[in-house]
C-alpha cells in the first residue's frame, strides 16, 4: 500500500527533536508498504537529504523512505506572521503534492493545523483515505494562551479544526484531552484511537562510556535535565524561579541543565545571568544519540509547561517519554494525565504549578535520597515498557492508519 505522510517537522534521529514520524514511517516500510514523506526544513530538524534544492524541494530516499522537502527554513524563534505565512506555504505545496502524487492512504499530523489541508484536498478532490493525526488542539491551546487573540482568525482555525477532523476517515489523539477535544467536535469515538507519543528504549539504552555532563555540573551534583523548547508554551520562568529559591537556601549540590533552543532562551539566559543563578546551565540542542549519554549521566528529567488548563490533558510532550525511555524519574510541575501515571506508578515528583517552593523542595528531596531516585528511575523504565514501548505503539499506529484495526486496550486512555 502507498502512503503519502504530511509533517511539516519532520526529522530522522540525527536530529534534535522528536522522531514519531520517522519511526512509524520505518514501520510501515518495513511492512513492504511505500511512504512518501513530505515535510518542511525545521531547525532542529534533520531530513536525511543533503542534495541542494531545486525549485524550492529535494527529494530522495532516506532510510527506505521516500522524502520530499520543502524548502521552507522554519524556527521556533520566528515570529508570528513568519510562521503562519511558512504554515500556508507548506501547506500549498502538499495540496499540491496531494493532487499528484500517487497513494493510496494520505495521513497528516499536526502542528500546525494547517497539515490537515492537503488531507482534506485528498479526502474530497481524489477522494482517498484521509487519517489525521493530532499531537495539539488548536485552536484551544492558542486561545488559552492568548496568543491569538483576533477573533476572525480563530474562527478560522475552528473551522478548519471541524472540517479536518470531520472529514477524515479516522483520528488519533495523542493524550486523553485530545480525544475528548475531537470528540467535542462531533467525531465518532469509534473513529478515533489513542495513540500517545513513544519511548525509544533502545536509543537510549547507549553504553556507559558515552555518559557526560556539562561544563559547570560536578559529578557529585544532582542533575536535573530539561531537555526541549524554550518558549512561552514550556513555563521555564518557573524553573528559574526554583533555581532562585535553591540560591537563596545555600543548596550549591543541585544544578539544572536547560538543553535546546527556542524563542525565550536569550531571555531565560538573561534573567539566569542577572540573578546569578549559577546552578542554572544552558546549552544548545543535541542529535537524540548525544542527548542519550546526557540522560545516562543524568538524575532527573524535568517537565515543565506554562499553568494553562488545556495542557493539563491537552498534551503528549516528546521529553516526557524520552525520560522515562533512559529511566529518569521526572520532575512534573502540573497536573494532569501526566501527572497521575507519575504519582501512580511513583517514579518521580508532581509539584503544583506556579510553586517554587514545591519545586524547590523536590529537588531538595531527590538530592537527599539517592537510592529511592534509582528506584523512582526503575519504574520509570518499567512504565515505559509496559505501556509506551515504541514497537507496540507502532504495531497499533500502522494497523488503525491502515485499514482502521481496532486499538488494543492496553493502549486506550482508561488503561494508562
Amino acid at each position: 500500500m502507498r502512503v503519502i505522510y504530511f509533517h511539516q517537522h519532520f526529522s530522522t534521529p540525527k536530529g534534535a527533536t522528536g522522531i514519531r514520524s520517522y519511526e512509524m514511517a520505518r514501520r510501515l516500510v518495513e511492512q513492504g508498504h511505500t511512504v512518501t514523506m513530505v515535510c518542511g526544513s525545521f531547525g532542529p530538524g534533520v531530513t536525511g537529504l543533503t542534495e541542494p534544492f531545486r525549485w524550492g524541494r529535494r527529494r530522495g530516499s532516506v532510510d527506505g523512505i521516500d522524502v520530499i522537502e520543502i524548502d521552507l527554513s522554519y524556527s521556533n524563534k520566528d515570529g508570528f506572521a513568519k510562521r503562519v505565512f511558512l504554515f500556508l506555504k507548506f501547506a500549498m505545496t502538499s495540496i499540491g503534492l496531494a493532487l499528484r502524487e500517487k497513494y493510496d492512504i494520505a495521513f497528516a499530523t499536526t502542528t500546525p493545523l494547517t497539515a490537515g489541508l492537503p488531507g482534506l484536498a485528498a479526502r474530497w478532490l481524489r477522494r482517498k483515505p484521509f487519517v489525521f493525526e493530532v499531537r495539539d488542539l488548536w485552536p484551544e491551546l492558542p486561545r488559552a494562551m492568548g496568543v491569538i487573540k483576533n477573533p476572525v482568525m480563530l474562527w478560522m482555525l475552528s473551522a478548519l479544526e471541524w472540517s479536518s477532523y470531520r472529514s477524515a476517515h479516522r483520528c488519533i489523539g495523542l493524550s486523553p484531552g485530545i480525544v475528548d477535544g475531537i470528540a467535542r467536535r462531533g467525531v465518532p469515538h469509534e473513529r478515533i484511537a489513542m495513540i500517545p507519543n513513544g519511548c525509544d528504549i533502545d536509543l537510549f539504552n547507549v553504553p556507559a562510556e558515552t555518559a557526560w555532563r556539562p561544563e559547570g555540573v560536578a559529578e557529585n551534583d544532582l542533575m536535573a535535565v530539561f531537555g526541549g523548547t524554550h518558549g512561552p508554551a514550556n513555563g521555564l520562568s518557573a524553573v528559574l524561579d526554583a533555581a532562585a529559591q535553591l540560591k537563596d537556601r545555600g543548596k550549591t549540590d543541585i544544578k539544572i541543565v536547560l538543553i535546546g533552543d527556542g524563542k525565550l532562551k536569550s531571555d531565560l539566559v538573561g534573567r539566569a545571568t542577572r540573578e546569578s543563578l549559577d546552578n542554572v546551565i544552558f546549552h544548545d540542542p543535541v542529535p537524540k544519540a548525544r542527548l542519550a549519554g546526557l540522560f545516562l549521566a543524568a538524575d532527573l528529567g524535568i517537565q515543565s509547561l506554562a499553568n494553562v488548563p488545556a495542557f493539563y490533558y491537552g498534551t503528549s510532550p516528546n521529553k516526557f517519554f524520552d525520560y522515562i525511555s533512559a529511566g529518569l524519574p521526572v520532575l512534573n510541575n502540573y497536573p494532569g494525565w501526566l501527572a497521575g501515571m507519575i504519582e501512580e506508578n511513583d517514579c518521580g515528583f508532581a509539584v503544583p504549578p506556579d510553586d517554587a517552593a514545591a519545586f524547590a523542595d523536590a529537588l531538595e528531596r531527590a538530592a537527599a535520597d539517592r537510592e529511592a531516585l534509582k528506584s523512582m528511575g526503575k519504574r520509570s523504565l518499567a512504565l515505559a515498557e509496559l505501556h509506551f514501548n515504541r514497537r507496540d505503539l507502532s504495531k497499533a499506529w500502522c494497523g488503525w492508519v491502515l485499514d482502521g484495526t481496532q486499538v488494543p486496550e492496553t493502549i486506550c486512555e482508561k488503561e494508562i
